[in-house]
């Protein structure tokens, strides 16, 4: 079973062509400054590729929450410019009334202002989104962390544009989520790290159906305890779900498949990083425990269940990693993975972050840009700005 066809960039003659491109340069930015490229640095194989193909650039983003229909320099996208000015070593100028249009010659690179300046951008404005077809010759969406929103720069404009295409990075997302998901090696296994179950219920009824065997993490991971009859505590749970944690832990059993639960745990009175920790088994918790990682024994028994995956997908830590006292659980997992000769997804931010801290990006075979697209697509949804894609590719 292959991917649904698409038409990609890669196959079309850009030269001389307007190129729209919908990336995603929604980084954490401070002091003026980009503070974390990995987003940029993902898309710049598509954007040199369309420089070398003789195309003129216009790049597309949005960055945080502004109000819509207002400029705001806080979300302005003018540190995004300045950072792939230095990584592209050429000028990429930052236009801020782009909608009209402007004059491009060959090699140019214009990088839009945040398309959630413009009015109607949530809501798939029709008018917005034929205003951003008319810039353009070939649209190319390439913004995976993008493509569950039906916005006007993601789906609308897609609908429109003469030429819609899908970009290199978007090809590359969406054939590693296909093999890991659709077409994986067995057994599979799939590790959704967590606050809260209501989040990512959905992503881990999916999930259950089809994987061999799922591990949740964090306060996920201490809902499905209680469900299981065990005392987490006064630890992060979700009572009102324990019903449902049961109801997928019975539904396991009968499948077969399995859901991996701590058996031991590091626990503390506070969640802070000077807090005193402690050891202890799942069946010895106290009433005023807080469980913040896995215990040794469990990282243990989860690498060992990794080394023998055939493919692994990865979303959300298994502890509050971010604190030291309460990171050793995750690190274990992540050199686990990196070890592991499986073929491996990695997404979300937290698992990108873990990915990050620990040093193991080349060793994970595939690390997705997209947040809550990687989930939705997991969860089986269709993905709106991929649909599109599809529908004008089949006509």
């Amino acid at each position: 079973m292959k991917p649904a066809a698409l038409i990609k960039m890669a196959d079309l003659d850009l030269s001389d062509q307007r190129v729209l491109i919908r990336e995603d340069f929604n980084v954490p930015i401070g002091d003026g400054k980009v503070l974390s490229d990995q987003r940029i640095l993902a898309a710049l194989p598509t954007i040199r590729s369309a420089l070398s193909a003789g195309g003129r650039l216009m790049l597309l983003s949005h960055l945080g929450r502004p109000k819509e229909g207002e400029f705001s320099e806080v979300f302005s996208l003018a540190p995004v410019a300045r950072h792939l000015s230095t990584l592209l070593d050429r000028d990429v100028r930052l236009a801020r009334d782009w909608l009209g249009g402007m004059p491009l010659s060959e090699g140019d690179v214009v990088l839009c202002e945040n398309v959630r300046f413009n009015a109607g951008e949530r809501d798939n404005s029709i008018g917005l989104s034929k205003k951003m077809a008319a810039l353009t010759d070939v649209f190319v969406m390439d913004a995976f962390g993008t493509a569950h929103r039906a916005q006007a720069s993601t789906e609308g404009v897609a609908r429109y544009a003469p030429i819609a295409c899908a970009g290199p990075l978007l090809v590359r997302e969406l054939e590693a989520l296909h093999q890991a998901l659709k077409t994986p090696q067995r057994p599979l296994l799939s590790i959704v790290g967590g606050a809260k179950v209501s989040t990512k219920f959905t992503v881990l009824e999916s999930l259950s159906r089809f994987v061999d065997q799922l591990i949740p993490g964090g306060g996920i991971a201490n809902t499905f305890l209680a469900a299981a009859g065990y005392d987490v505590g006064k630890s992060l749970h979700e009572k009102a779900l324990i019903p449902e944690a049961r109801r997928l832990l019975t539904q396991a059993e009968t499948r077969g498949n399995s859901i991996s639960l701590p058996t031991d745990v590091v626990v503390a009175k506070a969640c802070s990083a000077s807090a005193d920790t402690t050891i202890k088994q799942i069946r010895e918790v106290a009433k005023d425990d807080l469980i913040l990682d896995i215990g040794p024994d469990t990282a243990d028994d989860y690498a060992s269940v990794i080394r023998s995956a055939g493919t692994i997908v990865w979303n959300g830590p298994v502890g509050v990693f971010e604190l030291e006292p309460f990171s050793e659980g995750t690190r274990k997992l992540a050199s686990a993975v990196a070890r592991s000769r499986a073929f491996s997804i990695a997404g979300g931010g937290d698992t990108l972050a873990a990915v990050e801290r620990y040093n193991v990006e080349s060793q994970i075979s595939y690390l997705s840009t997209g947040g809550g697209a990687f989930l939705e697509f997991l969860e089986g949804r269709q993905l709106p700005a991929v649909a599109i894609l599809e529908e004008r590719a089949a006509h």
